[in-house]
């Protein structure tokens, strides 16, 4: 018997949340519902994809593979939908957008505001979320587009660079580089640097434009998001990198930190999309690519006399 495309779901669903309650809730079913379609689906196969007890759920060897093979599936029925819509209008109908939390609040309000006014009849479905979990989601046809920083691994998708997003050196009042007017990477050995948790690419990003290694600072993963780094440089607790985009959305707010470019010009992350190769809506995502390129022009540079 050939498993469902609902079976499917529930797999990955497992899979991502460990979980068979939180899955379920995810689904949308009853927690029986769900643990049924997947005892199921591991009869009809004569596997086992999951090890369960009372305290976690996990994923067995060969589990994963029938996962990555899920995912495709999925992908494809998704990009099977999509077809039959491509012979709409561009930029029209519905369009499932992943962003990561370190573009979506400072990219998108100014942005969506535009694109509605251009493309009317475009229904755009935004999901924030941390770059592993959206090329997850992307690969199984939860989501039609993510944007997110470059590089990160995206294998079978199709790529779009949109923009560079300088990073600069946040200080609190008083630190020795204040009278600087740029900060070369190595001035950042001995600092502490305050950087995104686990998860954020972001931290990745700023470690390998700084040309830094885990071994150069006083490391410190303790930031949810950008505003909670602000905050704990406010605080006297260190330092941060900062990308432009947010500093020109006011992430400092009424902080009275200060700002430094770096004297390299390539201390930067490349912000880009990514959508499924075989969608065939490939024409929308480069028309929506160029109207944020024609848009954004890349977060508008912090002044110089800013960072004095």
């Amino acid at each position: 018997m050939i498993p469902s495309l609902k079976q499917l779901k529930y797999l990955c669903a497992v899979a991502e949340h460990k979980h068979f309650s939180k899955a379920a809730e995810a689904c949308h079913v009853t927690q029986s519902t769900l643990s049924a379609a997947v005892q199921e689906l591991e009869s009809q196969l004569g596997v086992v994809i999951f090890e369960r007890s009372k305290k976690n759920v996990l994923i067995t060897p060969l589990g994963e593979k029938l996962l990555h093979q899920a995912r495709i599936i999925l992908g494809d029925v998704e990009d099977f939908v999509s077809l039959a819509k491509s012979h709409d209008e561009l930029l029209s109908g519905e369009i499932r957008l992943g962003v990561i939390p370190t573009i979506a609040p400072f990219l998108l309000p100014h942005l969506l505001k535009d694109l509605r006014k251009r493309y009317q009849k475009l229904k755009l479905f935004l999901k924030e979320d941390l770059s592993a979990q959206l090329v997850q989601q992307l690969q199984q046809g939860d989501l039609d587009l993510i944007i997110l920083a470059f590089p990160y691994a995206l294998p079978e998708m199709n790529t779009l660079s949109l923009f560079k997003d300088e990073f600069l050196l946040c200080l609190p009042p008083g630190h020795q580089l204040e009278k600087s007017r740029v900060v070369k990477q190595q001035q950042l050995k001995g600092e502490k640097l305050l950087l995104l948790e686990e998860g954020h690419c972001l931290r990745d990003h700023a470690l390998e434009a700084c040309k830094l290694e885990s071994a150069d600072t006083d490391l410190v993963y303790q930031g949810t998001s950008l505003h909670t780094l602000v905050q704990m440089v406010a605080n006297g607790l260190g330092v941060t990198l900062l990308p432009a985009m947010s500093i020109e959305a006011d992430v400092l707010g009424e902080t009275d930190l200060m700002l430094k470019h770096f004297n390299n010009e390539n201390v930067s992350r490349e912000i880009g999309m990514a959508w499924r190769k075989s969608d065939p809506r490939r024409e929308d995502y480069r028309l929506l690519g160029e109207f944020i390129i024609e848009h954004a022009h890349g977060p508008k540079p912090v002044p110089r006399s800013n960072a004095v």
